[in-house]
């Protein structure tokens, strides 16, 4: 069970892809409602018995507003309890299941609560019950819990202490869904019914005094809404903005790349870093192309050193600008000259040793596979396709045509935690892995095998990692949003599009995106 637990991150990105996929919540929240009344219904004979269920604002609350419909359906006579005011109800789900509710005048009675004034009533009311079910607070807890929900706790244990049966829903109200610490006081209850799969929080010593049983209920997430990739996993990667924001909060992004044939492919990923929201990017390139890097757009920054190619004059740059660097990018047009190669591989090192994010691309590939071990540990992702693979791993992966794409996934996950790496293999599905979990990505299309969109994916993975996300998880962010805006373009102009055209979509990818919130 701990292998199958997950954050409250994780689900959230879950849910979210489900619905991308055609499934609602709102569907979500009959079925975890259903399967809650159907655990209670397979321990008790709930018929002629008196159910209690409290309920707050959130969708804990309308999985309760469902459990009671599916409880009263087998002739428990059944009190709603709600704490706070219809109106205020959060979500359209919970709303929804609340007005049905609210048409159901024979089977199923509702009692309002707003003031704490109305405490003792609640507690007679609990008194009159067989089963008492916990639809208070669940994922959505932040700190430690208030009044009156903390007294409302109080009692339902109180409760407990006189006989009643304790039902929680997805867990106990006052459990930290992540850390399993108890925030003030908690429900404990004697059956806990989680949905999907368990929170982390839940399997940890310090809740399960509080969880009772832990029942864990298939509420009808398709495999796919984990597997591959959606709005969830940008959704739950982005760093939230505060009113008070100042510059260098949302991303430093430096770029070690370019040289005398290649001045583009780094101008592409550092305004892709920007477009994606970094707030500044910072190319190092040399003084032979520096003036061609800055000619494509005024928002970007070049440090220059002489030469023609990465050698011991751009090391000395880039090991000064690192310092200050919330993610690095090495190798978008960085060439492949011997003293390329040594100062690349010296570079990867140091920042192995300050533990910087890093995204390892194009050129810097290359140079790894005659160094693997320098990849070992390193807190980054590299982006190979499938041609920068066979150079790196020995590997000729077989086609993805037929499904054959599923035969892939085992073969990048056992290189991923061979190399100790998050590997994002681009190809037609982009196949994305930390050695022990796995992503499909299926945006983009074939306009997309023009050059530089590569370099635009590097960008855009590391802003995601200077946003504090792990390799894995912005790795699958990234690539969902590069093949979205790939989509854009093409659908927009036809396969004839160049990278700038995909550059140019990143932000209608993420307004795309944030439909889902």
């Amino acid at each position: 069970m701990t292998e199958d637990a997950i954050t409250v991150e994780e689900m959230r990105s879950i849910d979210i892809n489900s619905e991308y996929l055609g499934i609602s919540r709102l569907m979500l929240m009959e079925n975890a409602g259903a399967e809650t009344a159907r655990a209670i219904i397979r321990k008790i004979n709930v018929k002629d018995k008196n159910i209690c269920i409290i309920a707050h604002l959130g969708n804990k609350g309308g999985d309760g507003f469902v459990a009671a419909r599916h409880l009263a359906n087998q002739g428990a006579h059944v009190n709603v309890i709600l704490i706070g005011k219809p109106a205020q109800i959060r979500t359209m789900e919970a709303r929804k299941n609340w007005e049905v509710l609210s048409r159901m005048e024979y089977s199923v009675n509702k009692t309002i609560f707003t003031d704490t004034s109305q405490l003792p009533l609640l507690e007679k009311l609990m008194l009159k019950a067989d089963i008492i079910i916990d639809a208070l607070l669940g994922t959505g807890i932040k700190g430690k819990i208030r009044t009156p929900i903390a007294e409302i706790v109080e009692l339902i244990n109180k409760a407990r202490e006189n006989g009643k049966y304790i039902v929680s829903i997805d867990l106990p109200t006052g459990i930290n869904p992540n850390t399993g610490k108890v925030m003030g006081n908690a429900v404990k209850a004697h059956l806990t019914i989680t949905h999907h799969k368990p929170k982390i929080g839940l399997i940890k010593e310090e809740a399960k005094k509080y969880i009772g049983e832990l029942i864990v209920a298939n509420i009808g997430i398709p495999l796919e809404a984990e597997l591959f990739t959606g709005p969830g996993d940008v959704l739950i990667s982005i760093k939230k903005r505060k009113p008070i924001s100042h510059k260098g909060d949302y991303g430093r992004i430096v770029i070690v790349g370019g040289s005398k044939d290649y001045s583009g492919a780094p101008a592409l990923a550092a305004l892709a870093a920007l477009k994606t929201g970094a707030d500044l990017s910072i190319i190092i390139a040399p003084k032979t192309v520096s003036q061609a890097i800055r000619s494509f757009s005024p928002n970007l920054i070049v440090r220059e050193y002489e030469g023609e190619f990465f050698n011991e004059n751009g090391l000395k740059v880039a090991l000064n600008e690192i310092k200050k660097a919330d993610s690095i990018i090495i190798g978008p047009g960085l060439s492949l000259t011997e003293e390329t190669v040594k100062n690349t591989l010296t570079l990867i090192e140091e920042l192995k040793r300050l533990d910087k994010k890093v995204t390892i691309d194009a050129d810097a590939i290359k140079i790894c596979s005659k160094k693997k071990d320098v990849l070992k540990g390193l807190n980054g992702v590299i982006t190979p396709h499938t041609g920068e693979f066979k150079i790196l791993t020995g590997i000729n992966l077989p086609s993805e045509e037929n499904k054959g794409w599923i035969s892939r996934i085992k073969i990048i996950k056992e290189q991923a935690k061979k190399l100790k790496i998050t590997i994002l293999l681009k190809a037609h599905y982009d196949i994305i892995s930390d050695g022990e979990r796995v992503k499909i990505n299926r945006t983009g299309n074939p306009g997309m095998t023009v050059g530089g969109t590569g370099d635009v994916l590097a960008g855009i993975t590391s802003t995601f990692l200077a946003w504090e996300n792990t390799p894995f998880r912005a790795a699958t962010a990234a690539a969902f949003i590069n093949g979205l805006a790939g989509d854009l373009a093409v659908n927009e102009k036809g396969f004839h599009i160049t990278a700038t055209d995909v550059l140019d979509k990143i932000p209608d990818a993420f307004k795309e995106v944030t439909k889902y919130t």
